[in-house]
């Protein structure tokens, strides 16, 4: 019979994010980085994300944060520019909800960027005006 050496399966390795409810210090972006918002989510480690100098990248996200940070689309993240492929860029860090208001708050992130909620597009956002509207009538008439 073969000894057990392990310390146990994958239900051990899920329960190792205890410490991210502590505050962490508040990255900045330096040279060949930039942030972005998460446009969509594409699967194998990719996502499609909107860079803040107007950009959309392909961006991969790095094998430290893959099945430990989830990412979501709607969310602030730094990625890292490639020198050779500009349409490319790579995952770094992702932003909490309350480190991305301290960067909008600090002017990091311009006015027009939404936070807390997914990317909408113009088509989706055309389709969600569509509304009735009823009149306010007493309602012993009906």
């Amino acid at each position: 019979m073969p000894k057990n050496k392990g310390k146990g399966g994958k239900n051990r390795k899920r329960g190792k994010n205890e410490a991210d409810d502590e505050k962490r210090e508040l990255v900045f972006k330096e040279d060949g980085q930039e942030y972005a918002q998460v446009a969509r989510m594409l699967g194998n480690g990719r996502c499609e994300a909107q860079c803040i100098d107007g950009t959309k990248r392909l961006c991969h996200i790095r094998g430290k944060m893959h099945k430990k940070v989830w990412i979501a689309a709607g969310d602030i993240v730094l990625v890292g520019l490639r020198d050779y492929q500009d349409d490319k860029a790579d995952v770094i860090l992702k932003y909490m909800n309350d480190e991305a208001r301290l960067l909008k708050a600090y002017g990091e992130i311009p006015d027009h960027v939404r936070l807390n909620e997914g990317v909408v597009d113009e088509d989706d956002a055309a389709a969600h005006d569509d509304y009735i509207q009823f009149e306010d009538e007493d309602i012993d008439k009906i």
